[in-house]
């Protein structure tokens, strides 16, 4: 395998699938094992990309959506009842 941005070989995704995700995942793992924090954060940018576009093709919504909800569970535990 030729090196690129990557020291491992990462099979490539398709976007608005569980792949993609799995794909960026990866990729972020790569970075983290380069000691790129760059990198690290680009990989992490993708990957909300990837979860974006997996989110509107299967369930039509949003990061906003996701994080909305993200919310709700912080202030679950900050507050330590369900």
């Amino acid at each position: 395998m030729k090196e690129g941005y990557h020291l491992t070989e990462i099979p490539k995704g398709k976007l608005g699938t569980r792949s993609k995700i799995q794909e960026e995942y990866l990729e972020w793992v790569d970075s983290c094992k380069q000691g790129c924090k760059v990198m690290e954060l680009v990989e992490l940018s993708d990957l909300l990309g990837a979860i974006e576009h997996y989110t509107k093709n299967n369930y039509n919504i949003s990061l906003t959506d996701l994080v909305k909800m993200n919310n709700i569970t912080q202030r679950t535990f900050k507050n330590g009842r369900r």
